[in-house]
């Protein structure tokens, strides 16, 4: 039922409750999990600046497949540039690119906007979304 399954991470402790949710069904369908982090970066006067360095986005990409990996699950990993504020869009571009049957993410990450039961990106994932959506808390 859910061959490919996209695992959208950011670091979060929100975002770390997903893995085994994501390897779960993976598992259960005899499917692999695609790891997917969107690293941000802005676009100022004086050119375009990274939020997050390049090794620290592949490093958490590399620990969490490791942790996938070690349930036995399928698993490869991806990080894709994106323009802040567009990170609902790479993810959602990224589940289509790959034919992913489910996205699997956290109920909030490291936005700007708290105190919400759902983060901004995860709210317009869900309303957007060509399939199956599933939001650890």
């Amino acid at each position: 039922m859910f061959e490919k399954v996209l695992l959208a991470v950011d670091g979060s402790t929100y975002s770390a409750k997903a893995v085994p949710v994501a390897a779960d069904i993976a598992k259960k369908s005899n499917g692999e999990v695609l790891v997917f982090h969107a690293r941000e970066y802005v676009v100022g006067r004086g050119g375009s600046y990274q939020l997050e360095d390049l090794p620290d986005a592949e490093g958490l990409v590399e620990k969490v497949k490791a942790e996938v990996a070690a349930t036995g699950v399928k698993v490869s990993g991806r990080v894709e540039p994106t323009l802040a504020g567009r990170t609902a869009k790479a993810i959602l571009h990224a589940a289509e690119g790959e034919e992913a049957d489910a996205i699997v993410m956290g109920s909030r990450g490291l936005s700007d906007l708290g105190g919400l039961l759902l983060g901004s990106v995860t709210h317009k994932v869900i309303q957007l979304s060509h399939c199956t959506v599933v939001v650890a808390r």
